[in-house]
């Protein structure tokens, strides 16, 4: 690939990385930390340049009204955008006026060249009961308007939702809402991958191992339903407690990452 200069992301919680490793400062490394370290390693020894605005619990509107403004005035050659995720996971959304507001987003941000990344959203995190097939169905719609926008935009788009992998629970946090490391370390390889990225040192192993099942789960019965009544009680009702309270996870962070910072190669 040709080497770029600099990389924006925009999101939410997925794109935070909340939930994978943490840096030296405390934060979590995410999915684009990961990517921005592989493409500073393409760009050497020209410098690389990097900056995160994602803030977990933000809703599309609130990406569109705060971190895309502050995107364009850096002027990025390469912006990431996953968003409207909170959004599908609220009842009563309407997702093709979501999808719709998201259209004219992404049209903002293609205004100017550069290259823009968009993402469909991981609709399963392992579940196979009621509540998690209404989910699926959700963002499998929302998922179709996230193709349809990419087309209308020429945007690159990492597919996440045909990668079956990422599905599976072993990849995600015990919260059921966040990737755990080592499903934020394939989603950065398969973003790579999108960028043109081939070496596979730069990837982590051979092209598309981010791929590859896991091993068969081995977890009995009883034990998933210990999880499960644990999660319930753990995750499920305080997520739910803070809707009610219009009380979002991420009311008191900022941005890790608010300003373009040369990436240090280790």
């Amino acid at each position: 690939m040709r080497p770029v200069r600099n990389l924006v992301c925009l999101g939410d919680s997925f794109t935070e990385g909340v939930h994978d490793d943490l840096r030296p400062d405390g934060r979590f490394v995410g999915w684009s930390d990961r990517v921005a370290y592989g493409l500073a390693e393409v760009a050497a020894p020209q410098p690389f340049a990097y900056a995160n605005l994602a803030v977990r619990g933000k809703l599309l509107d609130q990406i569109i009204e705060l971190q895309i403004p502050a995107a364009l005035k850096l002027n990025p050659e390469v912006v990431t955008i996953h968003a409207g995720a909170n959004d599908v996971l609220r009842p009563g959304t309407d997702i093709d006026a979501l999808v719709a507001r998201y259209d004219s987003a992404v049209g903002t941000l293609t205004t100017t060249p550069r290259t823009v990344v968009m993402f469909t959203s991981i609709g399963r995190a392992g579940g196979s009961g009621r509540l998690a097939n209404a989910l699926a169905e959700r963002f499998g719609r929302y998922n179709e308007g996230i193709r349809g926008i990419a087309r209308n935009h020429g945007t690159l788009l990492v597919d996440l939702e045909h990668i079956p992998v990422l599905s599976d629970r072993r990849m995600w946090h015990e919260d059921r809402l966040h990737l755990n490391a080592e499903g934020h370390r394939r989603v950065a390889a398969a973003t790579l991958a999108v960028l043109g990225v081939d070496d596979p040192t730069v990837l982590g192993g051979l092209p598309g191992w981010w791929t590859e099942s896991l091993s068969r789960d081995t977890q009995g019965r009883l034990s998933k339903a210990g999880s499960d009544a644990s999660w319930i009680v753990q995750h499920l009702a305080p997520w739910v407690m803070r809707r009610l309270c219009g009380v979002s996870s991420g009311d008191t962070v900022v941005a890790k990452d608010s300003a373009l910072e040369v990436v240090t190669l280790r």
